[in-house]
């Protein structure tokens, strides 16, 4: 399956800005480092009752990884959302992600809680052992691409982003590689009143909120630059965002590069 109709639709309001970042509001920046960092991915659920331990496992990899070891995501999928509870936070997209990734590894089955590091799945992820010498072996990697974003206020309700995508000189030119820019939330929290967690208070850290469209980068130079005005859903708690970019070759199923800060907003 070709990955580029995964991410055709957006889910949060944006409108396209092509002018570069203002300096008049603060701002903050990021800058991926020259060797590899881990992507970690958690496909999740809360109509799952045994993803709330993968949940605060994936919430403890802040503490053990630095954003230039590890960067983890939470991407909450929709199809328990049939079996009595609508999980709030799960996107058609991010099922569509998963089952790709699978596709990608010859796989037919998915499930939850599953882990993707570097867009490979990671069985016995909740084994320190075999997760640190995943990481490990990704930092241990040259960076093959560079990327740079931008952060920064736009009014009461929005954020201007801004990203710079380039392979770096150990990736072949005419990759066909993509770049991506995702706000990710922290601190969320579900009273669950039906399902499998029924009753349950569920703890969720790094949700990803919004993943973008793919940012082809040019076959022949190896960059892309990538500039919008995101809009912020007044339930989003804007003090707990987060920013992150990744680089990823859609045929081989690899990350290239990933990069992840804080948000300033």
């Amino acid at each position: 399956m070709s990955p580029l109709p995964l991410f055709h639709r957006a889910t949060v309001s944006f409108c396209l800005a092509l002018a570069p970042l203002g300096v008049q509001a603060a701002a903050c920046s990021a800058q991926s480092p020259a060797h590899g960092v881990a992507l970690i991915e958690l496909y999740t659920s809360e109509g799952c009752s045994s993803c709330p331990p993968a949940d605060r496992w994936l919430g403890e990899l802040s503490r053990r990884f630095t954003a230039e070891q590890a960067i983890a995501l939470s991407l909450h999928v929709d199809y328990w959302d049939y079996i009595g509870w609508k999980d709030p936070f799960a996107q058609a997209r991010f099922s569509e992600r998963q089952r790709w990734l699978s596709q990608l590894a010859a796989s037919s089955t998915i499930y939850t809680p599953e882990v993707f590091a570097g867009m490979k799945e990671l069985r016995g992820w909740n084994r320190h052992d075999v997760l640190e010498q995943r990481i490990q072996a990704i930092n241990r990697q040259p960076a093959r691409a560079r990327i740079s974003m931008q952060m920064q206020s736009s009014g009461s309700t929005a954020v201007d982003l801004e990203a710079r995508f380039a392979l770096a000189d150990s990736a072949r030119i005419g990759t066909a590689a993509q770049g991506v820019v995702i706000v990710f939330e922290k601190k969320l929290s579900t009273e669950v009143r039906a399902g499998e967690n029924r009753g349950a208070r569920l703890e969720h850290d790094n949700v990803v909120r919004y993943w973008s469209a793919p940012v082809m980068l040019d076959l022949q130079t190896g960059r892309a630059e990538w500039r919008q005005t995101v809009k912020l859903p007044a339930d989003w708690k804007r003090g707990n965002l987060g920013i992150a970019a990744l680089v990823q070759d859609a045929k081989a199923g690899e990350v290239l590069q990933a990069v992840s800060m804080p948000g300033c907003v």
